[in-house]
């Protein structure tokens, strides 16, 4: 049975969001990584919300996290709404560089798993050369099928990361960590997304602008037309926590 939360949470349609600031995420991950035991982090957005209320599989995955961040402005909305607000919306992207500056100091190790072989290899040199005291110890492409799983754990295990980022999309990288957290063995591992395609020079963050009226979704959508089915999920959230208000952080 999973022990009690370390920190405070709210659940937003039952999946239980860390509360933390952004300091206090990172506080809470470098100890997570010193204490040398396995920890999934999640960063989630509506979209995995819905989710994991139409696929009880998916759902039961999250729950099984060590922290679920606020990563998806509609979060932090919700919470809002739900009246147990959030205290600030924690991203991924901004994690992974605040993860790779501590990194630096502690001389920490760590393994780039997803994307294709051009945008890891590129976002490997990338983060190599803007933290240079901090190691990526290894890296590979996610175009690979679960015949291949054990080749990829066995490279990663020789590698001795202390954490493990991975890029499979929502529906492939979250599932994977948590089927194989143990197996793995990295004392952080946590599904990035599209950070490798922004740190690749592939793709370009949102405007600080467009961040702050929480339009970051319309950004990705314009710029990434193929989303649309996937982003689908974002209105009939909206719809979810405007009729269910009193029951979002129940």
């Amino acid at each position: 049975m999973k022990q009690a939360s370390p920190f405070p949470t709210v659940p937003i349609f039952g999946i239980p969001f860390s509360k933390l600031d952004f300091k206090d995420t990172v506080a809470y991950l470098t100890e997570a990584v010193e204490s040398g035991r396995p920890h999934q982090v999640i960063t989630a957005n509506p979209i995995m919300v819905m989710a994991a209320l139409e696929k009880p599989a998916y759902k039961q995955m999250m729950l099984g996290a060590d922290i679920i961040v606020p990563d998806g402005t509609g979060i932090v909305w919700a919470a809002s709404k739900g009246g147990e607000p959030v205290a600030e919306r924690v991203t991924g992207f901004d994690l992974v560089h605040e993860l790779f500056r501590a990194g630096e100091m502690k001389r920490w190790r760590f393994y780039l798993l997803g994307t294709t072989p051009e945008v890891i290899q590129a976002a490997a040199e990338r983060l190599q050369m803007q933290y240079p005291a901090a190691i990526v110890a290894g890296y590979r492409d996610g175009f690979f099928g679960p015949e291949q799983d054990q080749e990829v754990i066995a490279d990663i295990r020789k590698a001795e990361p202390h954490i493990l980022l991975v890029a499979r999309g929502a529906e492939t990288q979250e599932p994977w960590i948590a089927r194989y957290k143990e197996d793995l063995g990295v004392p952080l591992m946590m599904g990035v997304g599209g950070t490798f395609d922004i740190v690749s020079g592939k793709s370009k963050r949102a405007p600080k602008l467009v961040q702050k009226m929480r339009m970051e979704w319309l950004y990705r959508l314009l710029r990434e037309p193929t989303r649309f089915k996937r982003m689908l999920a974002l209105p009939k959230f909206a719809v979810k926590v405007l009729r269910e208000k009193e029951n979002v952080t129940k």
